[in-house]
C-alpha cells in the first residue's frame, strides 16, 4: 500500500513538473535553425549526399586494379581404357583418382578503354556535385516552409486576438441590450438578434483556435520536434514586410544562383558524358593480367604421382571491338539526351522568368493594397467609435451597431491577408533568386 501510494505521488510530482514547464518563445531564426538540424527529409537528403560523394572515388570509375586472392581443390574419379597403337594391346583403369590443388594471386588492370574511364570518373564527380545541389535545394524548400508556416502561426494568432475582441464587443452589447430589455427601452428582437451574433462570434473564436492549434503542429512537424502538440510562443507579434527588393537584382540572381537551374546545368554535362563513354568503343582497349600461384596436381596411374608448379604468370590484351550491334543507336540516343538536356535548361529558364514576373505583379500589388488597407482601417477604427457612442446613446440601431462592428473586423482581416500574401510572395521571390537563406542571419 505504500509503494503504491509513493508511485502514485512520483507520477503525480512528475505530471506537475511537465505542466509546470514554460513553452519555449520562438523566433523565425530558432526555427529554422532548429528544422536544418532535425527535418527527417532533409537529413535523408544528406545522407544520400554522402553516398554519391562516397561513390566518386577513383576504384568505382575503374582506375585502379583489381587483386583476388585465389584457392581451388579439383578431383576426378574415372574409369580408363587405353590403346596402344603399335601392338593393339587395350589397358583398362577402373577408379582412376586424379587430385589437383591450386593457390594464386591474379591481378586485373585495364590500362585503357577509350576514354570510359576517365569519363566514369568525371560523371561520379559531377554526381556528388549533383548530391550537393540537391542538399541545397531541400535545404531552401525547407527554409521556405518553415518561413511561410512561422508567419501563418503569426497570422492565425492575429487572427484570433481579433476574433477575441469580436467576441468581447460582441458580449458587451449584448449585456447592454439585455439590460436595456428588461427595462423595456429594446424589443426582444433587438434582444435576439444581439444574442446570434454574440454566438456566431464565439463560434468563429472556437473555429479560429482550432486553425491555429493545426498552425502549431504543421510548424512543430516541419521542426521534427519530439511533441508535434508541444505549445510554444512566437516572438513576433506582427508580420512584417519588404518593401526593398527589386526586380532585376532578383532576375540576375536568379540566373546564378537558382538551385534548380544549377541542377540542369549539371544534367547537360552529365548528358555529354553519357555521349563520351558511348563514343569510347570507338577506341581499342589495352589490358593486362599477371599472377603468382602455386599448382599441385597427384596422378593415380601416370608414369608421373605428382607434379608442382610455382611461379609468375603475365600478358598483356589489345583489342579492339568491330561490331556489337547497339553502338551506333547508343550515339544517337546520348546525342538526343544531349539536346533535350540544353532545351530542359532553356524551358526552365523560361519558367523562372514567369514565375518571378508573376510573383514581381503579386507582389507590387500586394504593397499597394497594404497601404489602402491601412488608411481603410484608420477610418474603420473611428467609424466604430462614432458608433459606439450613438449606440450607448440609443441614437443607433443594433443592426447598424453590427454592420460598424463587421467593417471593423474585416478591415483587420483584410490588412491580415494582405500582410501574409505579400510575405508568401517575398519568401518565393528570395527562393527563386537563391536567396532564402538570409532569413537565417
Amino acid at each position: 500500500m505504500k509503494r503504491t501510494l509513493l508511485s502514485f505521488l512520483i507520477i503525480l510530482c512528475t505530471a506537475l513538473a511537465v505542466q509546470a514547464q514554460p513553452a519555449p518563445v520562438y523566433t523565425l531564426k530558432s526555427c529554422l535553425e532548429q528544422g536544418l538540424l532535425n527535418n527527417y527529409s532533409l537529413r535523408i537528403t544528406r545522407n544520400e549526399q554522402q553516398v554519391s560523394k562516397n561513390n566518386a572515388t577513383l576504384a568505382n570509375a575503374g582506375y585502379l586494379p583489381t587483386l583476388d586472392l585465389s584457392t581451388g581443390y579439383k578431383g576426378t574419379l574415372d574409369n580408363t581404357e587405353t590403346k596402344l597403337r603399335t601392338t593393339g594391346e587395350t589397358t583398362k583403369e577402373n577408379g582412376v583418382f586424379d587430385q589437383t590443388v591450386d593457390a594464386g594471386i591474379n591481378l586485373s588492370w585495364t590500362i585503357f578503354d577509350g576514354f570510359n574511364i576517365t569519363a566514369n570518373y568525371q560523371k561520379l564527380k559531377e554526381l556528388e556535385r549533383q548530391g550537393e545541389t540537391n542538399t541545397r535545394i531541400a535545404i531552401e524548400d525547407l527554409i521556405a516552409n518553415i518561413a511561410a508556416e512561422y508567419y501563418n502561426y503569426v497570422q492565425h494568432t492575429i487572427r484570433l486576438k481579433n476574433f477575441r475582441y469580436a467576441v468581447s464587443l460582441s458580449k458587451e452589447r449584448l449585456r447592454i441590450v439585455e439590460e436595456r430589455y428588461h427595462i423595456g427601452n429594446f424589443s426582444r428582437l433587438d434582444y435576439q438578434q444581439a444574442k446570434v451574433d454574440f454566438n456566431a462570434d464565439s463560434a468563429q473564436y472556437m473555429k479560429q483556435q482550432e486553425l491555429l492549434h493545426t498552425s502549431r503542429i504543421q510548424l512543430n512537424e516541419l521542426m521534427a520536434s519530439e511533441d508535434v502538440d508541444r505549445p510554444f510562443i512566437v516572438e513576433d507579434s506582427l508580420i512584417n514586410v519588404s518593401a526593398k527588393l527589386n526586380f532585376d537584382e532578383l532576375w540576375n540572381a536568379t540566373l546564378q544562383a537558382n538551385a534548380a537551374l544549377l541542377k540542369t546545368e549539371q544534367n547537360n554535362t552529365l548528358a555529354r558524358l553519357d555521349y563520351k563513354k558511348a563514343s569510347s568503343r570507338d577506341y581499342p582497349y589495352v589490358k593486362m593480367n599477371g599472377g603468382y600461384g602455386y599448382t599441385l596436381n597427384k596422378y593415380d596411374i601416370s608414369a608421373n604421382s605428382r607434379r608442382s608448379n610455382l611461379g609468375l604468370n603475365f600478358g598483356v590484351t589489345v583489342g579492339f571491338n568491330l561490331f556489337d550491334g547497339n553502338r551506333r543507336r547508343e550515339l544517337r540516343n546520348a546525342r538526343i539526351a544531349v539536346q533535350n538536356a540544353r532545351l530542359e535548361r532553356e524551358q526552365l529558364e523560361q519558367a523562372l522568368r514567369a514565375d518571378l514576373s508573376n510573383l514581381w505583379q503579386a507582389y507590387q500589388n500586394n504593397l499597394q493594397m497594404l497601404k489602402l488597407e491601412r488608411q481603410n482601417l484608420v477610418a474603420a477604427k473611428e467609424n466604430h467609435e462614432i458608433a459606439m457612442e450613438r449606440y450607448m446613446l440609443g441614437n443607433l440601431s443594433g443592426i447598424e451597431m453590427r454592420e460598424a462592428q463587421k467593417s471593423l473586423l474585416d478591415a483587420e482581416e483584410r490588412i491580415l491577408s494582405a500582410e501574409y500574401d505579400t510575405k508568401l510572395c517575398e519568401i518565393s521571390l528570395l527562393q527563386i533568386s537563391g536567396r532564402v537563406e538570409q532569413y537565417l542571419e
